[in-house]
């Protein structure tokens, strides 16, 4: 029998069973990542969705791929290193690939069109903030906090657990910000509305935006709510363990 949400779930309970949910919930702003832990039904009421008509169309999309036997990896199942190899082989891939593309289609926007649309100066002060802080949280993922993450699974030492700690502490404010900027950039396009008669690479841009979005979206999902809550896990037993 193919599961049923109730709205009960948490946000990020859902994303995880049924990773393309994350798309319906984008459509209607529903936050995944930093808002994740939230019941679903409390999503709904915030955003002031229907929830009777939200869950029938989420439940008839779940319904609709699984009949397709399309087959996806429960990241709540996979190992760390897994986890980790995906993040850095699909989204921080990603981000080393688009954001330059963006930085240059922002900027050519605002030139062109900011003079008539003044929010396009403040499109591209986000954005080029949300870059620099997105490049080096990649940096630091990748030289400092997943090999931690490895070391701390296979060693349990404690001064490894206590320079994890911070950094997944530090981590986790900067997936906020990041979270409010990408909601501001949204908010002041309008959820990226295009002006009439909009040219192409205004067009380009605002999808290109808009897949952004997704993706960090997405990224930030994985860590807090898959793989950083494993190390807290971990830390659990290993107290226990010292009790003992």
């Amino acid at each position: 029998m193919i599961k049923q949400f109730t709205g009960e779930e948490t946000v990020a309970d859902i994303v995880s069973i049924f990773p393309s949910a994350s798309n319906l919930l984008l459509q209607y702003q529903i936050d995944f990542c930093c808002g994740g832990n939230q019941p679903l039904q409390a999503a709904l009421e915030e955003q002031k969705v229907n929830p009777e008509a939200f869950l029938k169309e989420l439940n008839d999309a779940y319904a609709k791929e699984q009949t397709k036997h399309k087959s996806h990896l429960d990241w709540r199942q996979a190992s760390s290193s897994v986890v980790i190899k995906h993040i850095i082989q699909t989204h921080h891939a990603y981000l080393k690939q688009e954001l330059p593309v963006l930085s240059a289609l922002v900027t050519k926007v605002m030139d062109r069109h900011g003079q008539k649309h003044p929010e396009l100066v403040q499109l591209h002060r986000w954005f080029h903030q949300l870059k620099e802080e997105l490049e080096e949280h990649v940096i630091k993922e990748e030289q400092v906090v997943f090999p931690l993450i490895q070391e701390y699974e296979q060693t349990a030492s404690t001064s490894v657990s206590e320079k994890l700690e911070q950094e997944i502490i530090q981590l986790e404010t900067e997936h906020q910000q990041t979270g409010d900027l990408l909601k501001q950039m949204r908010q002041v396009t309008q959820g990226y509305r295009l002006p009439e008669r909009a040219c192409r690479t205004y067009t380009l841009t605002y999808h290109k935006l808009k897949q952004l979005e997704a993706d960090i979206y997405q990224h930030i999902h994985l860590e807090n709510h898959i793989l950083f809550p494993r190390f807290a896990q971990l830390e659990n037993i290993r107290s226990r363990n010292e009790h003992v």
